[in-house]
């Protein structure tokens, strides 16, 4: 476990990792996308020191894509 991740999250490493294994993967496959996906849950929850939660990809979408409507300045 990395000094970084609360017990909260080794749990769900473990629980992840477990049910990749039932599923048939490998076990250093259960390993790299239990850690995977432990980390994107941590960014996207900004418990990491980079991740302001949200992904890049929503911040440079449109308001028109993002269902939407533009801003006062976007329209003018």
């Amino acid at each position: 476990m990395p000094k970084s991740w609360s017990n909260k999250r080794e749990r769900q490493y473990q629980h992840i990792k477990r049910s990749a294994k039932r599923r048939g993967r490998s076990a250093a496959t259960a390993k790299r996308i239990a850690a995977a996906t432990v980390n994107k849950t941590r960014r996207r929850k900004g418990e990491t020191s980079r991740g302001r939660g949200g992904s890049a990809g929503s911040r440079r979408r449109s308001a028109a894509r993002k269902g939407g409507r533009a801003s006062a300045r976007a329209r003018r």
